[in-house]
Parts: C-alpha cells; sequence; structure tokens
C-alpha cells in the first residue's frame, strides 16, 4: 500500500520538499555516447509521448543543435497505453524502421491512478520486464529506460485528497514507486535509465513558487505537460543519451581575429566584429517568461541552458571594464571578467539570429512525426490482427509487406525535409567598449 503520511500534508510543504530532493538527485545517464554513427532512434511512450513535443524537441535539438543529420528518429507515442501494450506491439511496430536504440516511457497510465500498492508494481514491473525481453529478442543494441513523469500538484484532480493526503501528492508518490522499478530493472540488466518524474517534480517546485500555484508544469489537466514540462522530458532523455551541451564557441579578440569550434566558419573579421555562418543551432526558445505555453519560462527553474544549450563567447583583449556584445537584433552589456571567461549566448539573449530557422526545423520535424503517428495507429500496428488470422495466406502478407515498404517510402522525403530544413544560419556579432 501506498506509504502512511503522518497528519496533513500541505502542497506548499510537499513542494518544499520536492525542491531539495531535484537538488540532491542528478540526472542519471552513462557518459558515454549512445548515439553511434547512423543511430536510429525510437521514441516509444504513453499519450504523452504520443504529444509529439518532448519528441520533438529531441529530435530538433539533435539535429539542429548538437549536428547529428546523420541520426534517424521515429515516434511512437500510443495515448492510454500502459507497458502491457508496448510489449504487445513493439515486435510489429518496430520491425521497418528498425532502430538501433529505444526510449521508453510508462508509467503514468500504470499507476492506474489510485495509491500505489504491491499489486501495482508487480503489474508494471511484469510487462517492462517483457518490454526489455521483447527489445532484446529483436537485437535492439541499446535500451534506455525512462521513468514515468509526474502529476501537476495543483491542477491533477484538484481539491481530492485520499484520506488526509492530497491526490496529486498521492499519485506522484505511486509514480516515485514505479520510477524505482525501472531504475531497478536498467540496473539488472545493464541499460541506461533516465529519470524523468525526479527532474519534473523539482523544476515544478521551483517554478510554482517562483511563479505561483496556477504556474502548471505537468498541464492544466494536470497529466500532460505544455512544452514548459515537456522541454524537462527532453533534457532528461538527452542528457542520458550523452549529449554534452556545448554547441560551440566564437572567441573575438579585440585586437583582430576571430576562431570558431566545429559547426561554425568564419566569413569576415576585424577589431570587435565577426561575420559567422553556423551549421549548429542554439535550442531557440518561446513564448515569455511567465507563460506555460511556451519553454522559455522553465528554464530559470532546471539548468537546460548551462547543460544542453551552451554557444559560448569570449573576448580578449577589450580596453574597458564593460562592452556591449549586439548578436543579430539585440544588445546586451558585459564585464571585461564575464566576456573574458565565456558568456553563453544561448541563455542570455532573448531573441537570437537563429529563432527563424529554428521553427522551420521544429516544423518540420512536427510534420513527420505526425505522420509517424498516423502510419503506426492507423496501419501499421493493424497487421497484427492479419498476421493471426491469416498467417498461413501468402498473399496477405505479400500484401502488407508491399504496404509496409509504401508507408516506409512516404516516410522517406518527410525525414529528408527535417534535413533540408537545417540550414547555415548567417549572424554578426559585434563587440563595443564601453568607456
Amino acid at each position: 500500500m501506498m506509504e502512511k503520511h503522518p497528519g496533513k500534508v500541505c502542497s506548499t510543504c510537499y513542494l518544499a520538499l520536492c525542491v531539495v530532493a531535484s537538488l540532491a538527485v542528478a540526472i542519471p545517464g552513462r557518459s558515454q555516447a549512445l548515439l553511434p554513427q547512423d543511430a536510429r532512434l525510437a521514441i516509444a511512450g504513453d499519450s504523452i509521448t504520443e504529444q509529439k513535443l518532448y519528441s520533438k524537441y529531441m529530435e530538433a535539438y539533435l539535429v539542429a543543435c548538437a549536428g547529428r543529420t546523420d541520426i534517424s528518429v521515429f515516434q511512437y507515442g500510443w495515448g492510454g497505453e500502459r507497458a502491457q501494450g508496448f510489449a504487445a506491439r513493439l515486435a510489429n511496430d518496430l520491425a521497418d524502421f528498425r532502430p538501433t536504440i529505444v526510449t521508453t516511457c510508462y508509467g503514468m497510465n500504470d499507476g492506474s491512478y489510485r495509491p500505489y500498492e504491491d499489486s501495482i508494481g508487480a503489474y508494471y514491473e511484469q510487462f517492462m520486464r517483457a518490454t526489455i525481453a521483447g527489445l532484446k529478442e529483436m537485437g535492439i543494441p541499446t535500451i534506455v529506460v525512462g521513468s514515468p513523469g509526474a502529476v501537476d500538484t495543483k491542477y491533477f484532480r484538484a481539491g481530492q485528497k485520499w484520506g488526509e493526503v492530497d491526490v496529486s501528492i498521492g499519485y506522484n508518490d505511486n509514480l516515485r514507486h514505479l520510477r524505482d522499478i525501472d531504475e531497478k530493472l536498467a540496473k539488472e540488466f545493464a541499460l541506461t535509465f533516465v529519470d524523468v518524474h525526479t527532474p519534473l517534480i523539482g523544476a515544478m517546485a521551483k517554478g510554482k513558487m517562483a511563479l505561483g500555484e496556477d504556474y502548471d508544469v505537468c498541464g492544466r489537466d494536470g497529466v500532460h505537460p505544455g512544452p514548459n514540462g515537456q522541454l524537462v522530458m527532453a533534457y532528461a532523455f538527452l542528457k542520458a543519451l550523452g549529449c554534452d551541451g556545448n554547441l560551440g564557441t566564437i572567441h573575438i579578440d579585440m585586437s583582430g581575429g576571430t576562431t570558431v569550434t566545429e559547426g561554425h566558419k568564419v566569413l569576415s573579421t576585424g577589431a570587435g566584429k565577426a561575420e559567422i555562418e553556423s551549421s549548429r543551432y542554439p535550442f531557440c526558445l518561446d513564448g515569455d517568461a511567465k507563460s506555460s505555453g511556451g519553454t522559455r519560462s522553465i528554464v530559470a527553474y532546471f539548468p537546460f541552458n548551462q547543460d544542453l544549450n551552451r554557444i559560448t563567447l569570449k573576448v580578449s583583449h577589450l580596453d574597458s571594464e564593460k562592452a556591449k556584445v549586439t548578436w543579430g537584433e539585440e544588445t546586451q552589456e558585459f564585464t571585461r571578467a564575464q566576456l573574458e571567461s565565456g558568456v553563453n549566448l544561448a541563455e542570455i539573449f532573448q531573441r537570437t539570429p537563429f529563432d527563424t530557422a529554428f521553427r522551420n526545423v521544429l516544423q518540420a520535424v512536427a510534420v513527420k512525426q505526425s505522420y509517424e503517428t498516423n502510419m503506426i495507429k492507423g496501419v501499421i500496428t493493424q497487421f497484427r490482427f492479419l498476421n493471426s488470422e491469416f498467417k498461413d495466406d501468402a498473399e496477405v502478407k505479400a500484401a502488407t509487406e508491399v504496404l509496409r515498404k509504401k508507408l516506409m517510402e512516404r516516410h522517406a522525403p518527410l525525414e529528408a525535409n527535417v534535413r533540408a530544413a537545417v540550414v547555415p544560419v548567417k549572424h554578426t556579432i559585434s563587440v563595443e567598449a564601453v568607456k
């Protein structure tokens, strides 16, 4: 049964405890790269995955920010699904994409929306084991076991209680137990584990403390995060996949000359000014600093920019204590010490020269992933019934093989459009001494 809470637990106290917990728990993940050349990444999960937000952010980040246009990504989210459902369909549904790596994110529905009890954990573990076994049987080289996320501490069944405990606190306790099962299985099978639950709880706690209880991180329905919470989920998976966040360094020498790292090219340079062409983008945030409907509002409450989104500007031989830096249409002021050690342009500048290009990448990914949902749910998964009913019928088998081939042929140009959307961006950085 769910652990008993002594007396009444208020949401404010719970959030405070969550902040402490989030500071103490690092995002798990292996240090070695899990995405070798030409990796094929399948992203599986329930309706939170089928929202196609964290999966979209992951794919856009990999191709545009990490510069990994060699990677292919396919989204396999299915609304209402539990681990049992994916275990039953994975062999059929993954067959055409042939992934080299699969991420899973189940547990939200597996908790059955009631207090935790041992039978819930046992059932979830049974089918997560079946999922892992099925993926291993397919010969998938890399399996990444993601935990369930969290429910919103205000909006999940607002005002309801299980005994003396707020329902949101009780169900997050349930999800924490399922998180622990995922971690146990990952250790047992030597797989990569991704803790999605703890970062969401921590970012939600800090966000609500700063912006108020009405600020939703796990959605106004209490379950499905908006862009803000989905960015936290993408962060957890990208960190576990080995992304280091070093998207480039630009060094401007005020005495003349500019150097850049891989993914960037100097087109022209002069004292305090450089025109650069970049094929690696920052992850461009949207929305304002308070709205849950965009990604910008959440980054103050977890280290996305610091860990995954660094385009660093360094300036040397500055002859003043301060300088103005203009990047695109925006200007910011820094001290000489800050510029000598390096400032993160992606974190500090609200508008970047990459904003339009990055939106184009996101749109291309969205179109592709929408097709993937329709392809899998509308057609491919139905072949399980046909294969069962007509297992000895060569004509039916041949027909399904033709359909599989045709659907993947239609998918190919959508994937090409994603890569084509990652176009080099020309931008100018100017550094002006403040006397």
